[in-house]
């Protein structure tokens, strides 16, 4: 068997198809995983929101216990408002 220029240009074709498909398999692959760990780090971020959220409700009723009214009960009421429909959705 004599090997020619035509078998080794269907050669390295071959080994580009087969590189090229194993490349975009491999873009699809690390896509995906790029995606899990996007919805992990915003599961992650919600959860820290969450407890800001409630942080932050506690010191407003803190202060309103105190007697500061206005500007702190209208926050009391929309953080508690805003909290009680994310919870229901």
């Amino acid at each position: 068997m004599y090997i020619t220029a035509q078998t080794i240009i269907s050669a390295v074709a071959l080994a580009s198809a087969v590189g090229a498909i194993v490349g975009g398999l491999f873009a699809i692959y690390r896509w995906y995983q790029r995606q899990n760990k996007q919805d992990e780090d915003i599961k992650a971020m919600k959860e820290e929101m969450c407890l800001l959220t409630y942080g932050v409700l506690a010191c407003l009723k803190g202060l309103k216990e105190q007697g500061c009214n206005g500007p702190v009960t209208e926050a009391v009421a929309k953080i508690e408002k805003h909290v009680n429909q994310e919870a229901h959705k």
